[in-house]
């Protein structure tokens, strides 16, 4: 658990890497470069024009800026390193907020976890293995193979799942943060289909995103290689977030909902559910994705400052 004191330095120390990776023309095309693919560093170099030495230079401060994602694998000769970006954009907060928050208290949740769920077709659970069950069939969510599932995807409904409430009895919870990689549900894909996805925590709504379509033009970054084309490939990372003063989306103050109407200590379980109001403007669905499936590397991330 992280004191405020270190918290502060650990962010300072966070935005000076994002300032001095940023501040290179040559950096910032590389990013553009790893936009459509992943990339070895020999290949980056040879694109870029760029000696593999200065190449690995700019690689290492665009990593720990946490903008690229660095990994090693076998090559022709020894190894080398994959390189795939991380973020899509990054937000900067200039003035110092006062929140007094010196812990946190974070859990991840494969996809597949859920403890209740209402979905229609199309629908569908995938594991790195293939399919769990069948699609288009209710029935298959109850399955005990679900726990597997790294792509969830329904055409309307909901998932629901329940996290643990690790805050401490006598501490208060000051913000809270749900975390997901998602994306819009059509037959096959449609980039333009949009959805109106609501969270709820412990009840309360939180906040409704409009996810602009079900995205499949391109391959997701981790997608293994037997998922098809021509169906869902990655979704957008989004952020709810729930403090003293209202709830965010990715930044956006949608509802006047404080951190207090979600009755954490109540339980020592979070309740979270997502997924499309019945009488949403836009029921286009939700797929979720979770670390080995869409562009980012996570399952669904709950954070409880307190």
């Amino acid at each position: 658990m992280a004191k405020l004191k270190d918290y502060e330095i650990e962010e300072k120390e966070s935005l000076s890497a994002l300032g001095k990776a940023l501040s290179s023309e040559v950096r910032l095309e590389i990013l553009q470069l790893l936009y459509g693919q992943s990339m070895i560093i020999g290949e980056i170099a040879k694109k870029m024009n760029l000696p593999a030495s200065s190449t690995a230079f700019h690689l290492k401060l665009l990593e720990d800026a946490g903008l690229i994602r660095m990994e090693t694998q076998p090559g022709t000769r020894g190894t080398t390193k994959l390189c795939t970006r991380s973020a899509d954009h990054v937000t900067i907060n200039l003035v110092k907020r006062n929140v007094d928050i010196d812990e946190l208290f974070s859990a991840e949740m494969p996809v597949g976890a859920y403890c209740s769920c209402r979905v229609t077709p199309t629908c569908g659970l995938r594991s790195i293995s293939g399919t769990i069950g069948h699609e288009d069939r209710e029935y298959c969510f109850y399955f005990p193979e679900r726990m597997e599932a790294g792509l969830l995807w329904s055409s309307s409904g909901y998932v629901e799942y329940k996290f643990a409430n690790g805050v401490p009895g006598n501490r208060q919870p000051k913000k809270l943060s749900f975390s997901a990689e998602i994306c819009s549900e059509a037959p096959g894909y449609r980039e333009d289909w949009k959805s109106d996805i609501t969270l709820w925590i412990n009840g309360t709504e939180c906040g409704t995103w409009t996810c602009p379509g079900d995205f499949g033009a391109r391959r997701g970054r981790l997608n293994p290689p037997d998922l098809l084309d021509g169906s869902s490939q990655y979704g957008l990372q989004t952020t709810w977030e729930v403090t003293h003063d209202g709830c965010y989306i990715n930044g956006r103050k949608l509802s006047e909902h404080t951190i207090r109407d979600l009755r954490l200590m109540e339980h020592s379980y979070v309740t979270v559910r997502i997924g499309n109001k019945p009488d949403a403007q836009y029921i286009g669905g939700f797929n979720l994705f979770g670390k080995h499936f869409g562009d980012y590397s996570q399952d669904l991330i709950l954070t409880i400052a307190y």
